[in-house]
């Protein structure tokens, strides 16, 4: 114990060496860019399922993309695909012909829903708040003081594929656009201590980087998951995020659209399973991704430009990961045709069958899973003998017709 405490008392401490040591690193940050490359990789992998498989990705080169590329080889080679984010939306997809209900698995489907409020056409904003204040004025009936609810009945939104875009092709925006700029600046500041004090370092990591970066996102495997589904289907679909829900899209059958329940469980599809070649491919890009990061652990100079420069691309990959975009952003290009909308839910889907046969009645099972009233079992099939009998009177016609 007596050596210890002369020890304590005898050494000598230095407060202005740990100020030091901290001023150093603050001034030229030392294997802080190498670290952070390893971080953020779940970003990566939403800006690429935003932007890939539609020609050169523009997901930016910034941190996280070393851990990405280990992540998609293991899911590349553990589930067989690379797109394996689950959609950050759940949602349902109702066959209208069939009724049958399936849970969406498509990264796609799942945005569209999503983003609904954004691109919805401004005649359902319309009808919603009319909805709204209808329900208000129910409410004020028993209680004077009652305030506009935030949700209330049902919504149904009508669109069809459109007829002059082929379904698949994909209208480029801003979310888009915007790695190009980015990539401009990157470049420029990269080239700062080049131009300066001759250190090419940088602009050799950071165009590596970009270009491992490009070579990711150029992988037909993007576009194979993404839109595994026929084309040209027949019968129409309800996207809905189920029970309780105020608004229900219905994408109307007319030949030029997607299937989308084949669209709501397409990455589950054995068939899109990724083959060797991308397997290899991405073995040798997470290859080339450790070695860039051994590299740039290797800056010691200037490394403020390096992690601008990283800075800069995780903004984009953050804006680009949770940016709203519109179908057609997705290569699903759609047209308004009408909306319903009434306070009481089941009025809505009696609205919708009375115009579109069997559309509002495949919505019934999800949202009325139990027994129907008497009078609404009556209407229910007063509306199915309806059809029935203009059927009947359209094939009469039709056998006259030479």
């Amino acid at each position: 114990m007596a050596p210890l405490i002369a020890t304590l008392i005898s050494r000598q401490l230095d407060p202005s060496q740990v100020a030091e040591e901290f001023r150093a690193q603050w001034i030229v940050p030392g294997d802080v860019f190498s670290v952070l490359l390893i971080l953020g990789a779940d970003v990566i992998a939403r800006a690429m399922a935003q932007v890939a498989g539609s020609g050169p990705s523009t997901v930016a080169f910034s941190f996280g993309w070393v851990a990405y590329s280990i992540s998609a080889l293991v899911s590349a080679i553990g589930e067989n695909k690379l797109l394996a984010l689950d959609p950050d939306c759940k949602c349902k997809v109702i066959n209208s012909e069939t009724g049958y209900t399936k849970d969406n698995s498509s990264w796609i489907i799942g945005r569209i829903v999503r983003d609904f409020p954004r691109w919805r056409h401004p005649n359902v904003e319309a009808k919603t708040i009319e909805v709204l204040k209808e329900k208000q004025k129910r409410l004020k009936a028993k209680d004077p003081d009652a305030k506009l609810p935030p949700i209330a009945g049902m919504i149904v939104s009508i669109y069809k594929p459109s007829c002059t875009v082929k379904a698949g092709r994909v209208e480029r925006d801003w979310v888009y656009w915007i790695g190009v700029p980015v990539t401009v600046i990157q470049l420029g500041i990269a080239a700062i201590p080049c131009g300066l004090f001759g250190d090419w370092g940088i602009l050799l990591i950071t165009g590596c980087g970009m270009v491992l970066c490009l070579s990711t996102g150029l992988l037909p495997q993007w576009k194979k998951e993404k839109w595994a589904c026929r084309t040209n289907a027949k019968h129409g679909f309800i996207l809905t995020r189920g029970n309780g829900a105020q608004h229900a899209i219905v994408v109307l059958g007319n030949g030029h659209g997607f299937n989308l329940e084949d669209l709501a469980s397409g990455q589950s599809n054995t068939l899109v399973a990724t083959n060797p070649w991308t397997r290899i491919v991405l073995l040798g890009l997470a290859a080339l991704w450790i070695l860039l990061l051994i590299t740039a652990a290797g800056q010691k100079a200037n490394t403020w430009f390096l992690l601008a420069v990283g800075g800069i691309g995780i903004l984009q990959n953050i804006y680009v990961a949770g940016a709203p975009r519109n179908p057609e952003n997705f290569g699903v290009p759609l047209e308004y045709v009408t909306v319903f909308g009434d306070a009481s839910v089941m009025e809505t889907l009696f609205q919708v069958e009375e115009q579109y046969e069997g559309v509002g009645r495949s919505m019934l099972g999800e949202f009325y899973p139990g027994n129907l009233r008497e009078k609404e079992r009556i209407r229910w099939e007063t509306l199915e003998r309806t059809w029935a009998e203009k059927a009947a009177e359209e094939k009469k016609a039709s056998a006259k017709t030479p």
